[in-house]
């Protein structure tokens, strides 16, 4: 039953469970079982509740679309009371969840059972997953590599078999690049679409946003319907999808205009792996009878991304400032890693105006997608600019954190914020491609389509107008159907 288990998606399990083939307690020890036997070697899991689960499976439901499916919650913002969530941060050792946050509601109200929580970077703020607290999360295709991140503990148990989906979470990639990363299906949706809090009506000024990694396109779609919300509380809000997206997955596309791109917005290197995925799947789009073309919506993407930076720094200063008023501690260089101090000290530098002009940097570059989208039906790019990067290639070493902190001590506060772009500017290589529609709020996704000569995969990603993920669940789903899915076309 667990080599079984392993192969499925959360529908094909769910219908094992609905038919009464196997029960929620037989399924929830495969997991464990599978978990025991592959998460030492990978580390995707960080905290297991592996006790409770086995009692919960006793009394799991029967009338829900995921009733007895296991998955995993993300060791970030997914609070589940009573649990321990500590962010990837030794600052937050130890803390304990005081309430479920309404994403978690909804997981639990879809029938899901939780076998615990996978790693992620401190705070989130990485496209790798390497926190010192816990050790580096290893990819499944590989494990001398990353899995990526900051939801790369969730995307390296979906793609070993440990569960068929994880609970993730985006604020500039974060389900994206982990999934281009490990051959899984990353859908980020809409900006307002997820819910948020309590006590939260907004996550990183709206560019973040919880949702799932899975192995199907029908999955994502099948969550998306269990988790859609209007949230009057939310800062911001995006108006139902009146059907259900699992059965519009499968209609036609009809007939559209696509761009694409292989140009890096911040002018980085693109591996070629990466640029003849993205135009296998321009070419196939083609035959099939789309109109496609070749060209960017024109934005100053590195601009973009020094406002994201802004907008980081921010909420890093205020993060340690919020520890140190309620642990009535003094935060040092040592309580965190190079990236968490260097964005919270540049943070406390930033002016008013500077933030507020950065804030609106993003609206600019909505309303310029909004009007790209008016001529474009899906904008493709790369997901990842190529295949993920070596264990311990993007962490910084003692000495090298020692050199960032005294450069930024000796640092004024607009050099302070070219030093943070500088300082990320080898992982951003990487991944230039995810952070617009994190700013816009548009949906994206990431999906399997290609591997480089040493097996591991590369993802495309598609874009479309806000609200909808309708028509990016489509192109997933023609794509499942066709010879590119799960890299068909690999490097030579």
């Amino acid at each position: 039953m667990e080599q079984e288990f392993r192969q499925m998606d959360a529908i094909a399990l769910s219908e094992k469970l609905i038919s009464r083939d196997w029960s929620a307690k037989e399924v929830v020890e495969a997991s464990i079982a599978s978990a025991k036997q592959q998460n030492r070697e990978i580390n995707a899991i960080v905290y297991e509740r592996y006790d409770k689960v086995r009692a919960e499976a006793e009394y799991a439901r029967r009338d829900t679309r995921f009733a007895g499916v296991p998955l995993l919650l993300k060791n970030l913002s997914h609070m589940l009371e009573g649990e321990v969530i500590d962010a990837g941060s030794t600052l937050l050792k130890k803390r304990v969840a005081q309430r479920n946050s309404h994403y978690v509601n909804r997981l639990r109200n879809a029938g899901f059972l939780f076998t615990g929580f996978t790693n992620s970077p401190e705070l989130g703020i990485k496209n790798i997953t390497e926190p010192t607290i816990h050790g580096p999360t290893r990819n499944p295709w590989n494990k001398e590599y990353s899995p990526g991140g900051s939801s790369g503990g969730a995307a390296a148990a979906v793609a070993s078999g440990i569960v068929p989906i994880a609970a993730a979470s985006d604020g500039g990639g974060s389900i994206r690049i982990p999934a281009s990363w490990t051959g899984l299906v990353g859908l980020k949706p809409t900006r307002g679409r997820m819910p948020v809090g309590p006590g939260v009506g907004r996550q990183w000024q709206g560019a973040a946003i919880d949702f799932v990694v899975s192995r199907s396109v029908r999955d994502s779609a099948a969550v998306l319907d269990e988790l859609q919300t209007f949230q009057l509380e939310a800062a911001f809000q995006i108006p139902l999808f009146e059907g259900r997206y699992l059965e519009d997955s499968k209609n036609p596309l009809g007939k559209l205009k696509v761009a694409w791109s292989d140009q890096s917005p911040v002018g980085t290197e693109v591996s070629e792996s990466a640029k003849e995925a993205v135009r296998q799947v321009a070419y196939w789009l083609e035959r099939e009878g789309h109109y496609v073309e070749n060209c960017s919506p024109g934005i100053d993407g590195t601009n973009l991304m020094e406002s994201y930076y802004v907008m980081n720094s921010g909420e890093m200063a205020n993060v340690l400032d919020s520890l140190e008023k309620t642990k009535g501690i003094t935060i040092t260089e040592e309580d965190c890693e190079l990236e968490t101090w260097m964005l919270a000290t540049a943070g406390r530098q930033i002016g008013a105006n500077h933030y507020s002009k950065s804030i609106a940097s993003w609206d600019d570059a909505l309303v310029r997608m909004v009007r790209f989208h008016e001529t474009y039906d899906l904008y493709l790019t790369p997901a990842t600019a190529d295949h993920a990067p070596k264990i311990g290639e993007l962490t910084p070493s003692k000495k090298d954190k020692a050199k960032w902190i005294e450069r930024l001590n000796e640092s004024e506060p607009l050099q302070q914020q070219a030093l943070i772009y500088e300082m990320f500017l080898p992982s951003l290589t990487y991944s230039p491609f995810t952070q617009l529609s994190n700013m816009t709020g548009q949906p994206a996704i990431s999906l399997p389509v290609y591997q480089c000569k040493n097996g591991l995969p590369i993802g495309v990603q598609a874009m479309a107008q806000k609200g909808n993920e309708a028509l990016l669940l489509r192109l997933g789903n023609a794509l499942e159907d066709s010879y590119l899915w799960q890299g068909g076309l690999r490097d030579e």
